[in-house]
């Protein structure tokens, strides 16, 4: 039995797909299948139940599953330990990022850092909220990078920055005559807001108190931000938009942005680590090196900002 057939294990019983399951480890689907295969004839016991899909653990398997998550836990706390002992910038770091913040952030500070540090292997994954705190909570990732909402209590959280929230208005909309947008004035139809279960739409939600939402949500089943944009350029209808979204439009696009009347709506963004965490030395390095990535108003709360939790 070793160490890299128990991550075989854990990676099929997540994915429930031998396909995903090597593509996630690196390997080879009949190198995995193959692993798996000869843990389960050492010990004696079938561990998933390949005729169903997705491909489900038996009971020995979720007994197998659970010790190995613990067992996997302590060998990296120790190689872990090493590492950071030493200070150490090396070995896979895995961050989770929010859908509503990558696009716009990582290409500040991510592209430079693959060049100027490549002893680094720090690898992205895009995850909503509720799966962060799963996949952190399961050292599926290192840390995560996301928007101060509740429910995160539990976890260790380091602020980033600030961003203002905005609106994206089509150039024939009546709010485009506008200098600043208020709560009232939004529409009630062509109002493009995000599914359920992301923060961002949650957070505009709480602070418009938007009428619209419900409607928006059934009628409008979208997840991009950009796919929203495309709408308003279009000529259709209205959405939000975050601050470093802003810095990435070209001056045709800037016409159709419109920042709320006071306060404005803002959300916090910060790096988030479970309790005992132990790479401490790769977390601040990651992030002072994205806090100087970024414009320096944004390091603190505007005086007029409502932060949104």
């Amino acid at each position: 039995m070793t160490l890299q057939q128990l991550e075989y294990v854990l990676a099929l019983a997540r994915f429930g797909h031998f396909a995903k399951a090597a593509d996630y480890c690196k390997v080879t689907q009949p190198t995995l299948s193959s692993m798996i295969q000869k843990l389960e004839e050492e010990l004696g016991a079938k561990l998933f139940d390949r005729k169903r899909q997705p491909i489900q653990p038996t009971l020995a398997g979720k007994a197998v599953i659970q010790h190995a998550r613990t067992v996997l836990h302590e060998a990296r706390r120790l190689r872990d330990a090493v590492e950071e002992e030493r200070q150490s910038l090396s070995g896979t770091f895995t961050i989770g990022v929010l859908p509503t913040i990558a696009p716009y952030l990582l290409p500040l500070f991510f592209p430079r850092l693959l060049d100027e540090h490549t002893e680094m292997d720090v690898r992205i994954i895009e995850m909503k909220t509720r799966d962060i705190k799963i996949a952190l909570q399961q050292q599926y990732i290192d840390a995560a990078i996301l928007a101060r909402v509740d429910g995160l209590e539990e976890l260790n959280l380091t602020t980033l920055y600030y961003e203002q929230f905005y609106a994206y208005v089509a150039a024939n909309d009546p709010l485009a005559s506008k200098t600043s947008v208020k709560v009232n004035d939004l529409p009630e139809e062509y109002l493009w807001l995000l599914d359920e279960g992301h923060c961002f739409r949650d957070q505009l939600v709480k602070f418009c108190e938007l009428p619209a939402a419900s409607l928006s949500k059934k009628t409008y089943r979208l997840g991009s931000i950009e796919t929203f944009m495309r709408m308003v350029e279009r000529g259709k209808g209205v959405t939000f938009i975050p601050e470093l979204a802003v810095r990435q439009l070209c001056e045709e696009q800037r016409r159709l942005v419109k920042p709320f009347a006071l306060p404005i709506p803002t959300r916090e963004i910060v790096m988030a680590v479970t309790p005992d965490f132990i790479r401490q030395a790769i977390a601040r390095f990651l992030r002072d090196y994205i806090c100087s990535s970024i414009p320096q108003n944004m390091l603190k709360p505007q005086m007029t900002a409502r932060i949104i939790i």
